[in-house]
């Protein structure tokens, strides 16, 4: 039987890996869950939105200095002000949408067929926005216009539906809106630290009572082992959409999708 500390180390690198691909670790850690057993009960469900804050970690260590800079220079700096301004206007349409409709979300999508079909359809949609022509008029995620933050923030609200990807849905609105291949992919970065420490702060406030002395060791085991992982992934995941774009993970998204899919018709 499978032990709580390897559990944590498996929905860990789970967790590292596929949090800023735009693969959605949610619908990953729900498959992890249904089809290896890897998270029963409430605790684990918890657990698997806890150990989103060691992801958010390090992003905040990767870019350190440049989020500092922001940081001292918001309230003297225009160009800082407006990024800071940005971001916040970006994060909004998700506090909206998840104040409204996130317990019915879960109530209904959070399940592993709506994962599959949504892994293959965002992995169709990444193979068509990777053949498009666009053309790439912003290259600095830092000074995108207002008008577009929002419109990446309402598109990030549809990773709300376990399978999405948070990360895709922004990358993929960025990118239709004019950012070149990196500059999306680090704003999907800074956008997710307000959202994930945002759910983080709401499900541990909500969840409090289940965690005991005991298992606090178990959620600093996966916290640990995703935040070394995403240091890992997200270095690379940078270099290679550069330089390969996005055919990858969207035919790892059809593959999972499909396999789900099949698994769950044969009664798994």
């Amino acid at each position: 039987m499978m032990t709580d500390m390897l559990r944590a180390v498996i929905l860990g690198i789970v967790e590292g890996v596929t949090e800023f691909l735009p693969v959605s670790s949610t619908g990953h850690l729900l498959l992890a869950e249904r089809f290896f057993n890897l998270g029963e009960g409430d605790f684990w469900k918890s657990f698997a939105i806890l150990i989103q804050l060691g992801a958010i970690l390090a992003i905040l260590a990767l870019y350190f200095v440049k989020l500092w800079r922001v940081a001292l220079g918001m309230f003297t700096n225009p160009d800082d002000r407006r990024f800071v301004i940005g971001v916040l206007v970006a994060f909004l349409p998700a506090v909206v949408i998840g104040l409204i409709a996130g317990k019915y979300i879960k109530e209904f999508l959070f399940n592993p067929w709506v994962v599959c079909f949504t892994l293959i359809v965002g992995g169709a949609i990444l193979l068509w926005v990777d053949q498009l022509d666009l053309k790439v008029y912003e290259d600095d995620a830092t000074r995108f216009p207002l008008l577009m933050y929002f419109w990446i923030g309402v598109a990030q609200c549809l990773a709300m539906i376990p399978g999405v990807s948070r990360s895709g849905a922004s990358i993929v609105a960025a990118m239709l809106l004019g950012a070149d291949k990196r500059s999306a992919a680090e704003f999907s970065f800074f956008l997710a630290i307000p959202t994930m420490v945002g759910a983080f702060a709401y499900d541990f406030y909500k969840n409090r009572g289940d965690f005991t002395t005991d298992n606090l060791s178990v959620i600093a085991v996966g916290f640990v082992v995703s935040f070394i992982t995403a240091m890992i992934v997200v270095r690379a995941f940078l270099n290679f959409v550069t330089r390969r774009g996005f055919t990858f993970f969207a035919w790892w998204r059809v593959i999972v999708g499909t396999l789900g899919l099949i698994a769950l018709a044969m009664g798994r």
